[in-house]
C-alpha cells in the first residue's frame, strides 16, 4: 500500500467513526510532547504518564497540547504506560458530551478550550479615529506590514533631496 492510500485510510479512520472507549480504555489530555513520538497525558484524575504513538499514526495524524485522546494501557511499561488507540476531534468529544462519556474533569477544559477560540475567532476592532471631514495630504505608511527578514533603509528627506539634485 502506498504511503499516500495509507495516509487517506488512516484520515477517513479518524474523522469518521466516533468511539466509545472500552472498559480498559481510559480519555486522556495532551500536556506536551517530549519527542521520539511520545506525549505526556493526564487522565482526569490528574494521573500523569507518556503513551506512545503508533505507527499507522505516524507522519499521518498530528497531536498537539491540548487534544484529546482514547488510549489502552500497557502493563509491561515503567514510564511509557499506554499506547494511543484513538484521536479525538471536536466532534467525537460533543458526541461523547452528549453521551454521559465524558469525563467531568475535561468538561471545564473543553469549555474554557471553545470560549478562548471564540474570542481569538472574533477579534475587536480598534475604534476608527475621528477625522474632522479632511484627508490628511500626506499618507502614513506606518500601519503597513514590515518584513522583519528583510534588512530596512531608511532614507530620510535630505538625503533624497540631495540625490535629485546632483
Amino acid at each position: 500500500m502506498s504511503q499516500a492510500t495509507k495516509r487517506k485510510h488512516v484520515v477517513k479512520e479518524v474523522l469518521g467513526e466516533h468511539m466509545v472507549p472500552s472498559d480498559q480504555q481510559q480519555i486522556v489530555r495532551v500536556l506536551r510532547t517530549p519527542g521520539n513520538n511520545l506525549h505526556e497525558v493526564e487522565t482526569a484524575q490528574g494521573q500523569r504518564f507518556l503513551v506512545s504513538m503508533p505507527s499507522k499514526y505516524r507522519k499521518n495524524i498530528w497531536i498537539k497540547r491540548g487534544d484529546f485522546l482514547i488510549v489502552d494501557p500497557i502493563e509491561e511499561g515503567e514510564k511509557v504506560k499506554a499506547e494511543i488507540s484513538f484521536v479525538l476531534c471536536k466532534d467525537h468529544v460533543r458526541s461523547l458530551q452528549k453521551d454521559g462519556l465524558w469525563p467531568e474533569a475535561f468538561s471545564e477544559v473543553t469549555e474554557k478550550h471553545n470560549n478562548d477560540r471564540n474570542r481569538q475567532t472574533q477579534p475587536e476592532l480598534p475604534a476608527e479615529p475621528q477625522s474632522s471631514g479632511e484627508e490628511s495630504g500626506s499618507e502614513d505608511d506606518s500601519d503597513l506590514f514590515v518584513n522583519t527578514n528583510r534588512k530596512q533603509y531608511h532614507e530620510s528627506e535630505e538625503e533624497s533631496e540631495e540625490e535629485e539634485a546632483a
